[in-house]
């Protein structure tokens, strides 16, 4: 498996303008928002790359033998064609690559962490005419078709497997020992897609301190979404700190502090506290 390199600071930065753009579109379009994800991990994903990648979306699309006209005839038929005849799947290995969370190299690999799948699985589903969307549930990204009275959910890492009530409500268990709420089932929005994938890269990379530019990088562009914790600030605060940037470091802790003054005066201290720590940290 080929190393994965970021793109130079112009490059990064014309991605981050792109992504911001789309992020604020009337109608945000969710494969590209996930190719640009991409092109900020990897300096190899070009323009070119990314036609490439919107291309082979359509040519799954338009590889779908016939167009069913129920929710089961949808997810059956992308099952036995996605998962079945080209092996899109997920492995337990994947949880430990980057690239799982890419959707370009998802897309050449054919394997990939559960919501990087159930974006395959949307996106093709999408361009062949199907009611699909995203369900976020809890530890468990999977993909459902149609109206909520006649749903069928598909899980595209167990290549796309149909699942039964208690299949869901089993996944939702062992992820919250918490009961399947009806609420869990309802379409996810794209840009909370995004923001779960980005906050997996962010995982993964915390998991490993010598990736912090790639936290740092996924920390940017959940930012740059219209809609995003404010805690992220301060996560990008300690990277840079980190990383050595003390300045501009305690910039970000000094505006987070701001932030949290309004409710909560004490721990802002705390946080201005850091930022005078991290200023003396250049003497």
């Amino acid at each position: 498996m080929r190393p994965l390199h970021p793109p130079g600071p112009e490059q990064s930065a014309e991605w981050r303008r792109r992504f911001g753009d789309e992020a604020r579109a009337e109608r945000p379009d969710l494969s590209v928002l996930c190719l640009l994800v991409g092109a900020q991990a990897d300096d190899a994903l070009t323009e070119t790359g990314l036609d490439a990648a919107q291309i082979e979306l359509d040519r799954l699309a338009g590889e779908l033998p016939f167009r069913p006209g129920g929710p089961r005839s949808w997810a059956t038929a992308l099952a036995e064609h996605l998962g079945g005849t080209l092996g899109f799947r997920g492995t337990p290995g994947d949880y430990q690559r980057l690239q799982s969370s890419l959707l370009h190299e998802v897309l050449l690999r054919r394997r990939g962490l559960p919501i990087l799948l159930s974006v395959v699985w949307m996106e093709v589903a999408r361009r062949a005419g199907a009611p699909v969307y995203g369900v976020a549930l809890p530890g468990h990204f999977v993909v459902g078709f149609g109206p909520p009275e006649q749903q069928v959910l598909v899980d595209p890492f167990d290549g796309g497997r149909v699942l039964t009530g208690t299949d869901a409500s089993l996944m939702v268990a062992g992820a919250t020992g918490a009961p399947l709420d009806p609420s869990m089932l309802s379409p996810a929005d794209p840009l909370d897609v995004v923001l779960r994938i980005l906050n997996n890269i962010r995982a993964w990379a915390a998991a490993r301190p010598e990736r912090s530019e790639v936290a740092l990088w996924a920390v940017d562009l959940s930012l740059l979404l219209p809609s995003h914790p404010a805690r992220l600030r301060y996560e990008r605060a300690q990277l840079l700190v980190q990383r050595g940037d003390f300045l501009a470091g305690a910039v970000e802790l000094d505006a987070y502090a701001e932030v949290v003054a309004a409710v909560d005066e004490p721990a802002a201290d705390r946080v201005r506290r850091q930022a005078h720590a991290a200023r003396a940290m250049l003497n």
